[in-house]
């Protein structure tokens, strides 16, 4: 159960399609100044030093982040520009060494009438990330099922949320957990932005994720992914990745639609690589 650990994929090609969609979205929600409410229901260690064994084992950050880092940001669409902006601040001596996680991009970016909730259940992470991103007036960082978690906060005082729903997916479980978490906080939270997370590889659950989130919304949604390889024949590995929003703001196609082809021209493996970004909002 606890066997997990981001540190091994940190910057990953994955990461990289989070990142840019969630900035992103956050960047939509600041146009307005009342308090929003961020939440990452698998938090993590909040970010990653890429100089440490695990992170060097695969290395697949330099698949990711590290086939992006010395672009200049002039010639980038603007949502990747300002991805790369933000994890450049993370870097002062201009060399890639850290990485920040979803936790410290979110606790980069909020306002101070902002607020942050982060949950993390395995015992090693979430010590690692209450020593990076501690309880203060802000921000609360719980050991906890951020699954089931999420029921105590919704709605949030503000009427104005931003959540973040990425398992590891390491238990097949996580699919179905997660539609089922999804349609309990958008019966609570009915206007609240959830942005979700999946990987995709060559499982049933995977490859029907964003088909059966569409079938159960209906409408008000995007999906973007991003494949940087062919499907593996053997069906183990991680080709690619989806993100699939709830509520998006308007704003959010015309962000993604310059940012795909770049990501597929920089960090695609082979031909097979590709992308999609379809949306259907009122």
């Amino acid at each position: 159960m606890f066997s997990y650990r981001h540190a091994f994929h940190a910057g990953n090609h994955a990461d990289v399609l989070k990142h840019v969609v969630l900035l992103a979205l956050l960047r939509h929600l600041h146009r307005k100044d009342t308090a929003c409410w961020l939440v990452d229901t698998h938090a993590g260690g909040g970010w990653y030093e890429l100089t440490e064994p695990s992170a060097r084992r695969k290395e697949e950050f330099a698949g990711g982040i590290g086939a992006l880092y010395d672009e200049d940001p002039a010639g980038l669409p603007e949502a990747l520009a300002d991805y790369l902006g933000q994890v450049r601040g993370f870097n002062p001596s201009g060399r890639l060494l850290r990485y920040p996680g979803s936790p410290a991009l979110l606790e980069a970016t909020m306002r101070p009438q902002d607020r942050l909730r982060l949950y993390e259940l395995h015992p090693t992470e979430i010590e690692v990330l209450r020593s990076r991103l501690p309880d203060n007036r802000r921000i609360r960082t719980e050991r906890a099922d951020g699954f089931t978690a999420l029921r105590a906060i919704l709605p949030p005082p503000s009427r104005r949320g931003l959540v973040l729903i990425d398992p590891s997916y390491e238990d097949k479980n996580d699919y179905r957990r997660v539609r089922q978490t999804l349609r309990d906080a958008l019966e609570r939270f009915a206007t609240g932005v959830y942005a979700i997370w999946y990987p995709r590889v060559r499982r049933h659950e995977s490859e029907r994720m964003a088909a059966a989130l569409q079938q159960m919304i209906g409408q008000d949604w995007l999906h973007a992914w991003l494949d940087v390889d062919a499907a593996p024949a053997d069906g183990l590995g991680l080709y690619g990745s989806g993100m699939f929003v709830v509520n998006p703001p308007w704003t959010l196609p015309t962000a993604l639609e310059p940012v795909l082809p770049v990501l597929v021209d920089r960090l695609g493996r082979s031909r097979a690589a590709g992308s999609g970004l379809d949306h259907r909002i009122r």
